[in-house]
Formats: structure tokens, C-alpha cells, sequence
């Protein structure tokens, strides 16, 4: 069922919700927290499609924030709400709300925002794309527990990286992030199979993949090992290799779908290691709603001197597992395309 209001206020929105509710007869709608999605025209239609397969996991009511922001300095002034209701089978497992805001509440969408929000029960807001450098101080994300941005989607990935490790604040995630969940859990189950030192780490992918940078960090901030970025055509993370001193243990994928993991001593196995959707993403981060103590640590290890340009730094951290001898400060060097032909030049 689909209801559109004009030029609207939230207090009709809600009598419209409870309306619509009634209308298909369930008055009583089990929802588990609020997903509050900011984003544009033209990306609304694929984060709404996302959060609604991720709603049969976690029935939600979801509210869309389009600002609507007019060239003509005349119309900046008139402000206007429009809303368009979805409830029953339109809306998967919960209610939908799309806002578009025009004029001078574009600048004080949090006042539209709050009044809609479900009682008692947790937000997350989520910026499929042109996320706060600080979301934690955003206006709408001051609202939310839970604040999920997208670096991938910058036009500078890793220099955003810097930024949101400056700005960090718990409660704050990443999809970058989210996207080596199964790199990291096959690479720490690899990690278990054998009694061996980890003398040194080589992440292969896409040169600017904050992905890449990301798992590079972790592995560095885990393993206090120096770890070798190295640039390929991707699809995004293709390969990491990491040296023993029982020999090397190499997960390699190079269709984004089917990875092969390699244990000196052990045949080689095939382990499913597809590149996920978005909605799959979203649908993880919901599951936990408290702090990532490990996304900030690999977030802030050495992001302090991190961009396009420069090599990151790996500081100390004591009682890391595996953690190899006399690497007390180990870099994580980039190996570029460039830099590759100028080391075979020589």
C-alpha cells in the first residue's frame, strides 16, 4: 500500500502510518530499530531496494531523507515536505517513508526526522554515498547509535580514510570495512591451523581500494609484520600472501568469486569467497549494534600519514597474536604499478 502527501508535516505522516497499518490489517508491526537512510535521487531507488532485502533479516521501519536543494535562490526559501508511505507488501517486512525536503528544512532535517522515529528502539543512520567526514557530529547522525558510511564511494578513498580516523567516534562502521569480513575470518582461521611466526604479509587489489588499505592495517596492527600493498586490476581484493617461518600461507582470488587458499604442507583448497551485495553488508552491520573496537584500532593504526601519496606507518601495539620478533615499528609499503617498473628498471 502507497500513500503520497504534499507539502506534509511528520505529524500527518505518522496519522498516515497508523492509517496504512489498520488499512491492511496489522495494526501492530513487530520493527526492531530505525534505518534512517541519507542520500540522493539519483542513489535512493538502489539503498532503498538494499534495505529492504536486509528488513526480512531485521524488520525495520525505514525513513529516506532526500534534500531537494533548488538553483533558484527564490525557491531556497520555500520550505516543503513531501512524503510517500509504504506499508504492507511494498515495504518487505516493515514501513517505508521517503522524505524529500525542499527550501530551508533541508537545513534542519533532524526536526523532520525525530518525530518518526520508532520509541525505544535503536537508530542507525546510513549515507550510501557523499558520507560526513565526522557523521558522529552530522545532524542526523547525532540521532542514530549506529552510523554506517561507504569510503568506497568518495572520490578520494583513502584520504576519507585519514579523515574518518581523525573523526572517529564509537558507534561509527564502514562497508569498506564490512566487505573483508570473510577475508578476515579465513585468514585468522589459516592462522590457526598451524604453529608458525608471521615474518611478513603482501595484500594484493585495486590500488585505491580502501578495502585493501583497510585489511592492510589490520593484518600490520594485528601482526606487527610489515605489510606490502600491492596494486592489481582487481576485482577489489584479489590475493593475500603471508610468509612463515613454516612457509607461506596465500589466499588468492582472482575472479571476485572462488578463492584458493594455500598451506605449506596441505593440498590446496577451494573456499567460496564472492564479492557481496550491498544489501548482504547492510544486513551484517545491523546484526550488532554496540562499538567495533576492531575497526577503530585498524582504522587509526598509522592513518594519521595516510593518502594517495604517502606510506602509512605502523605503530607498537603489544600482545598482538603471532606477532613476529624485532618488528617493533613495521610500514605498510604501497607497491604501485610505477613503482613495480621502476624496481625492474634497476
Amino acid at each position: 500500500m502507497k500513500i503520497d502527501l504534499t507539502d506534509t508535516t511528520s505529524s500527518k505522516i505518522n496519522k498516515a502510518l497508523v492509517q496504512g497499518r489498520r488499512a491492511i490489517g496489522t495494526p501492530a508491526v513487530g520493527m526492531v530499530l530505525t534505518l534512517v537512510i541519507v542520500t540522493d535521487e539519483e542513489n535512493a531507488y538502489d539503498a532503498l531496494k538494499s534495505a529492504n532485502e536486509a528488513s526480512r533479516e531485521h524488520p525495520s521501519r525505514t525513513l529516506v531523507v532526500i534534500k531537494r536543494v533548488s538553483r533558484s535562490p527564490r525557491n531556497r526559501t520555500t520550505s516543503r515536505l513531501d512524503a510517500e508511505i509504504r506499508v504492507g507488501a511494498d515495504a518487505s517486512t516493515g514501513e517505508t517513508v521517503i522524505l524529500r525536503l525542499y527550501g530551508e528544512i533541508v537545513d534542519h532535517a533532524q526536526s523532520v526526522v525525530l518525530p518518526l522515529l520508532l520509541p525505544d528502539a535503536p537508530v542507525v543512520a546510513w549515507w550510501p554515498v557523499n558520507g560526513p567526514l565526522d557523521p558522529a557530529k552530522d545532524a542526523l547522525g547525532a540521532l542514530a547509535q549506529r552510523r554506517v558510511t561507504d569510503t568506497y564511494a568518495a572520490e578520494q578513498p583513502i584520504k576519507e580514510l585519514a579523515e574518518r580516523a581523525a573523526s572517529y567516534t564509537p558507534g561509527d562502521t564502514d562497508l569498506a570495512w564490512t566487505r573483508i569480513t570473510p577475508w578476515r575470518s579465513m585468514l585468522a582461521a589459516a592462522l590457526d591451523q598451524v604453529v608458525c611466526q608471521v615474518t611478513a604479509v603482501e595484500v594484493e587489489g585495486e590500488e585505491f581500494n580502501p578495502s585493501c588499505e583497510l585489511l592492510a592495517m589490520w593484518l600490520a596492527e594485528r601482526l606487527q609484520v610489515p605489510v606490502a600493498r600491492k596494486a592489481s586490476p582487481g576485482p577489489g581484493l584479489t590475493g593475500v600472501r603471508m610468509e612463515t617461518d613454516c612457509g607461506p600461507i596465500v589466499l588468492d582470488r582472482a575472479d571476485g568469486a572462488l578463492a584458493t587458499l594455500s598451506i605449506e604442507g596441505q593440498p590446496k583448497r577451494a573456499v567460496a569467497l564472492k564479492r557481496r551485495e550491498t544489501a548482504e553488508l547492510i544486513a551484517e552491520e545491523l546484526r550488532r549494534l554496540d562499538p567495533d573496537d576492531t575497526y577503530a584500532a585498524a582504522l587509526r593504526y598509522g592513518v594519521e600519514r595516510l593518502d594517495e601519496h604517502e606510506v602509512p606507518r605502523v605503530a607498537d601495539a603489544p600482545d598482538a597474536p603471532h606477532r613476529a620478533e624485532g618488528h617493533k615499528d613495521a610500514p605498510v609499503k604501497r607497491t604501485t604499478k610505477a613503482t613495480a617498473a621502476k624496481k625492474g628498471a634497476k
